[in-house]
């Protein structure tokens, strides 16, 4: 339950409070729909952050990652190999360690991430299923509230 809260929120913060740099909160790759957000960790009830392991702190935020198969006309959820890499304008590096989060068919994985006022990252995420291997990039300026 506290799961789909979870994922149901951050889809919505994708769309309306958190639009990136290139105007949607999911890009196809191939025969995947990839749902992706950055967001603060303080958006997150302190009961949710605390359930997957989060900080909630101002200078904390959260990637969250959802891969749907797109031949299908339900988009059934994808269990996919993810790393990832931000990169901020500096050129510094952060690896991001996802966790895998299963809750009935909904599939996603989620990373906590540093990061100072006006921060900006580019993100650039591995995905891997068997043959089937993409990368997702994409861009985020993160604020301190």
């Amino acid at each position: 339950m506290i799961a789909r809260i979870f994922t149901v929120f951050a889809l919505l913060l994708s769309g309306t409070v958190f639009a990136n740099d290139d105007g949607g909160q999911y890009k196809q790759l191939g025969d995947w729909e990839v749902h992706y957000i950055a967001f603060p960790s303080t958006f997150l009830q302190p009961n949710i952050a605390k359930h997957y392991g989060l900080e909630r702190s101002k200078y904390s935020g959260v990637i969250n990652i959802s891969v749907l198969d797109s031949r299908h006309k339900d988009k059934p959820a994808q269990q996919v190999e993810i790393v990832g890499q931000a990169r901020n304008l500096l050129g510094n590096t952060v690896s991001l360690d996802f966790k895998e989060v299963v809750e009935g068919d909904a599939v996603y994985y989620i990373a906590p991430i540093k990061f100072t006022n006006e921060e900006i990252y580019r993100f650039n995420i591995d995905l891997k299923q068997g043959r089937q291997q993409h990368t997702l990039k994409f861009q985020q300026k993160f604020y301190v509230d």
